[in-house]
This record gives structure tokens, C-alpha cells and sequence, in this order.
């Protein structure tokens, strides 16, 4: 029997049948001998077969292939990666610009991995209702910046609903996922997206300023105009894992339209004369923070800090 996977509680996942059921699950023992380098060797999105079993629980026998995933490095030293989720059409990477802060080093490292399997990012800076006017105009810097290069990016606040008029045409009949660090407001994008989904709505910390984690497993929510949303634990870092050093230009797509003017095919963009990214950099053709983004990148593969995922 095949399901889709709709919710992963630690041991157990959830999943939905062909004929609407859902059916709690586990991973029958020989997926953890087939090397799979991941804290979850399921993910949410995955399509799966599936055993019953006479207590009406069953055991998930096979992953079929993945056309995609949004993943990570895991905070667990024991293992390589940690796949966020699988199958995905679209990613909503929610951000913020106050409580909490949201880098533009973590912006383009999400970007980056999404570009990588060809995920369509839209950037959803949340909370304007609470914005000074500081805030405002980075907000608007950073949505200057991210759609010049080509990205979806809107002001938003899920409290106020100012700003959401896109959203249903994004969502309609894809699996959309939500991303981004604890509190910046998924939850409460959800539910205002979904009334009735009664997601937790947690706060953010006011002595660090970061969010305090609300949703500790990822879950899928079925849309009424079908496709579903898939809600995640807040993020606290990207790792990027599974990178070509000598590729990771191309998931910039500034840096990797202008690196064809370059001398050398082979060009780093770090040092190389005759490199046409680094006179872009110094002409302000290409955002510093998005140049500072891709080193931090390059260094994280070039080092072997992180061996490959899979």
C-alpha cells in the first residue's frame, strides 16, 4: 500500500493512504543498514509503501524516489544530515528583521540549497505591524536586493493580514514548505492561512531575542484548494552539506551569470585575475553580504567540515 508522509514524531510517522486514512508507522530495521547518513531516513513529503500490521499500525518497507529536498547539516555530531523535507513545489522562507533577526548569511544559505534542487523560494519578511522606521527601510533593502536577483520577497504581517494578498495564489495545489528560525512567525502564518489548524503560537525571547521552538516535528496540513503546507521546527543555523565547491556559484544566480565573463573557467572568484565576479563586487554589481554568503559556503565544503550527505 502507498501513503504519503504527513507528520514524523520522533519514532513514529504519520502517514496518509490513497483513501484518506492515516495510519501511524514505523521504519522496519533495515533502513538503518543501508548507510543512510541522515538523523531521518523518512522525511515529511516522502512517498512511501507501506505493511500493515494487525494492531493497525504498520512498517514503512520502501521510499520511493525523491524529485527533491530541502536539506541540512544536523546539529547531531553522530550524523551527517538532516533532510527538512522531500517533494517539496515551493518554500515560503519566512524571515524577520527584529524579534529575531533573521542574517542574510542564513537567507542565502537556505537560498542557496533550494537553488541547488530546484526549489522556487519566495522571502516572506514578517512582522511589519511591529517595524520602526529602521526597520523599515532594511526591510525594504532587503526586498530590493532579493528581488533584483530574481526572488519573490514581500512584506508581511500574519498578525495584521497586511501584505498576504499573494499568498493563496503561491500556495493553490503545491506542497508549499515553511521555513525559517523559531518565532518568526509560522505558526501564526499558518493559522491564518488555515483557521483551523490549531498550530502552537509561541514567543520569542526577550532576553536573546530569539524564537522558542513551538512546532518540534515537521507536519503537513492539507490546503482546502488543494496541495498542503508543510510546517517545520524553527532553524537556528544552515549548514550546507552535500556542495561542490566548484559549484557553488551556480546556486547564486548573480554570481553565476556574471562568473561567465571571467578569464578562467575554473575561476574561485576569490583571488584570480581576469575574474569578473570580483570586479562586479567592487563596481556594487553584487552585494557584498551576498558575496560573504557564498565564501562562508565555499569554506564549509572546501574544509571538510562536513563529509557528503548521502
Amino acid at each position: 500500500m502507498e501513503g504519503l508522509v504527513t507528520k514524523n514524531t520522533g519514532s513514529w510517522y504519520i502517514v496518509r493512504t490513497e483513501n484518506g486514512d492515516s495510519i501511524r508507522c514505523k521504519i522496519k530495521g533495515n533502513f538503518r543498514l543501508k548507510g543512510i547518513r541522515s538523523t531521518n531516513p523518512v522525511s515529511v513529503g516522502d512517498l512511501v509503501d507501506i505493511e500493515l500490521n494487525p494492531d493497525q499500525t504498520a512498517f514503512i518497507t520502501r521510499i520511493h524516489e525523491r524529485k527533491n529536498y530541502i536539506i541540512r547539516r544536523s546539529s547531531n555530531l553522530s550524523k551527517e544530515s538532516h533532510i527538512i523535507a522531500a517533494n517539496i513545489d515551493y518554500a515560503l522562507l519566512i524571515v524577520t528583521v527584529n524579534t529575531p533577526p533573521t542574517s542574510t548569511t542564513f537567507i542565502d544559505r537556505f537560498l542557496a540549497t533550494a537553488e541547488a534542487y530546484r526549489i522556487p523560494v519566495c522571502i516572506v519578511i514578517n512582522k511589519s505591524d511591529t517595524f520602526t522606521e529602521e526597520d523599515r527601510e532594511y526591510a525594504e533593502a532587503l526586498r530590493y536586493l532579493y528581488t533584483s536577483i530574481g526572488y519573490d520577497c514581500h512584506c508581511v504581517s500574519a498578525i495584521t493580514g497586511e501584505g498576504f494578498d499573494f499568498i493563496d495564489s503561491f500556495i493553490a495545489n503545491k506542497i508549499t514548505l515553511l521555513s525559517g528560525h523559531s518565532g518568526v512567525g509560522k505558526s501564526t502564518i499558518i493559522d491564518r492561512i488555515l483557521p483551523n489548524a490549531h498550530v502552537k503560537i509561541g514567543a520569542v525571547s526577550t532576553s536573546h531575542h530569539k524564537g522558542m521552538h513551538t512546532t518540534t516535528f515537521s507536519e503537513m496540513y492539507p490546503l482546502p484548494q488543494g496541495g498542503y503546507i508543510i510546517d517545520t521546527p524553527g532553524i537556528k543555523g544552515f549548514g550546507t552539506i552535500d556542495f561542490n565547491p566548484n559549484e557553488v556559484a551556480h546556486f547564486f544566480p548573480e554570481i553565476f551569470e556574471i562568473s561567465q565573463n571571467c578569464r578562467f573557467n575554473n575561476c574561485t572568484h576569490r583571488h584570480e585575475p581576469g575574474c569578473a565576479v570580483l570586479k562586479a563586487l567592487e563596481n556594487h554589481q553584487i552585494s557584498e553580504s551576498r558575496y560573504t554568503s557564498y565564501l562562508s559556503i565555499i569554506e564549509d565544503s572546501s574544509e571538510g567540515k562536513y563529509r557528503e550527505a548521502f
